[in-house]
């Protein structure tokens, strides 16, 4: 169990037969934190997983020679699944399709939504380019049987050809989808369904479990007053207001 889970478990324990609001001292705070027995090798995965899930193979490959820790993918898989996601944040969709398909075609193949995301995101790099008559024909032949198929599909189709109504798209409604974010909001849905495809966790553990920290001290603050962490840059325990 990390840390975290087990730190909430403690926190829960503390207050849970408190009758009023209890105030909990920084020294018997920390003496309970103490307490607590995390194997080093948990804590050594739980860094790989960041590290392999968010791509960073450079640091994997380093962290492995110093922890011995090993991940539980081929890291030379990390190399590709960024060349992918770097393409999508470039606007080279058509080069992310065809890496995509290197990598393993089952994954467009069983997954249409996101077959759509990246010719919709297509779509938008022919309109951002000014290729209007070009965007015209790819939405006709590429997506619009695709809209014909499925409603959602259909009325993201119509949001996006909208773009072409404006000469101005900074008065466009649906400017957004030029947006850069537009592009990171693509290229992770492609980086979550290769990750799934590899028997990987989409997502890393470690937000997940610092989102389970903030609710848990979120919770315990009407039970208690005890060193919180109020900056998880720092995870700095700042004492109670009393």
């Amino acid at each position: 169990m990390s840390l975290f889970c087990i730190v909430i478990r403690e926190l829960e324990e503390i207050v849970s037969m408190a009758s009023s609001k209890k105030v909990i001292t920084r020294e018997e705070w920390e003496r309970k934190l103490n307490d607590v027995k995390i194997r080093k090798e948990d804590m050594n995965k739980l860094v790989m997983n960041f590290l392999v899930t968010e791509g960073y193979v450079d640091a994997a490959e380093k962290f492995r020679m110093e922890s011995g820790t090993e991940p539980d993918i081929d890291l030379a898989t990390i190399t590709d699944r960024m060349a992918v996601k770097k393409a999508v944040q470039c606007g080279n969709v058509e080069d992310a399709i065809e890496k995509v398909n290197d990598l393993n075609p089952e994954i467009l193949d069983t997954n249409p939504q996101l077959f759509f995301h990246l010719q919709q995101q297509r779509l938008i790099e022919l309109i951002r380019n000014g290729k209007v008559d070009e965007a015209l024909e790819f939405a006709q032949e590429e997506l619009a049987p695709r809209g014909e198929e499925n409603q959602s599909f259909l009325e993201e189709l119509e949001k996006t050809v909208a773009l072409l109504a404006f000469e101005d798209f900074s008065n466009c409604p649906v400017g957004e989808l030029l947006d850069i974010s537009q592009r990171l909001k693509t290229a992770s849905e492609v980086n979550a369904a290769i990750l799934t495809s590899q028997s990987h966790e989409k997502d890393p553990k470690l937000p997940s479990l610092l989102k389970m920290l903030i609710w848990a001290q979120n919770q315990l603050d009407d039970k208690a007053a005890y060193p919180r962490i109020n900056d998880l840059s720092t995870a700095r325990l700042e004492d109670p207001a009393v």
